[in-house]
């Protein structure tokens, strides 16, 4: 049986979401989604799909997409956003489902997408475990996410304001490494680069970017 995670409601997060990136997207946020998002093909999956703000750089090569997107606030401002904006020669489809369970089969993407919200969910090691189940063999989790910075300074200063940021960013942790979470759940990181988000605040400035791939050759997956 699914155990589905209790998924905390941010009505007011929801509200002022698209507001509050509008010049980091204008600062170089919309043009690193649509470098990433280049490379989906096939049956893909976006998890945490917000407000949609991944819908207009999917390329041609993606032949449907499933937007995950567990909070009600977000996911009713998805559907109005796919309804006006979604391209009619796609399949698009827009359900209620966490990260951490995602109900579909083994093997049922060729990619799987998380922009900014693996800093969001409750259990980032289940997410990531789950985003590469779903994935075929060989199939490609592209990422772009804040992460915990390398400086130290700055680091020290996402541990502190991890729980007030957390209120006022429904949910989010400045501070978390998820590079290593990647890692740890067996995928192939064939690309990830560091830079940073032009305009956000200082504990949101560091991000990775990149692609991690499930295992394809025998002997190579871990399941």
């Amino acid at each position: 049986m699914m155990d589905h995670h209790l998924v905390p409601e941010h009505r007011f997060f929801a509200a002022v979401y698209d507001r509050s990136l509008a010049g980091m997207e204008r600062g170089g946020l919309a043009e690193l989604r649509s470098r990433l998002l280049s490379e989906a093909r096939g049956r893909t999956l976006e998890i945490g799909a917000g407000t949609g703000a991944n819908l207009e750089h999917y390329p041609d090569a993606v032949t449907e997409l499933v937007m995950a997107e567990p909070d009600p606030h977000m996911a009713k401002r998805l559907r109005d956003r796919v309804r006006s904006d979604g391209d009619a020669g796609r399949r698009i489809d827009v359900i209620d489902a966490a990260a951490e369970d995602l109900p579909f089969d083994d093997g049922s993407f060729e990619t799987v997408v998380c922009t900014l919200v693996l800093c969001t969910v409750d259990d980032p090691e289940r997410a990531v475990a789950e985003a590469r189940r779903v994935l075929r063999p060989g199939g490609g989790l592209l990422f772009l996410e804040h992460v915990r910075s390398q400086r130290p300074g700055l680091a020290r200063w996402q541990d502190r304001l991890e729980r007030p940021w957390g209120w006022v960013a429904g949910g989010c942790h400045p501070n978390r490494r998820t590079e290593d979470v990647l890692a740890g759940a067996g995928f192939w990181i064939e690309r990830l680069d560091r830079g940073t988000i032009n305009r956000a605040l200082p504990p949101m400035r560091p991000r990775i970017a990149g692609v991690a791939r499930r295992p394809s050759s025998v002997g190579s997956d871990l399941d």
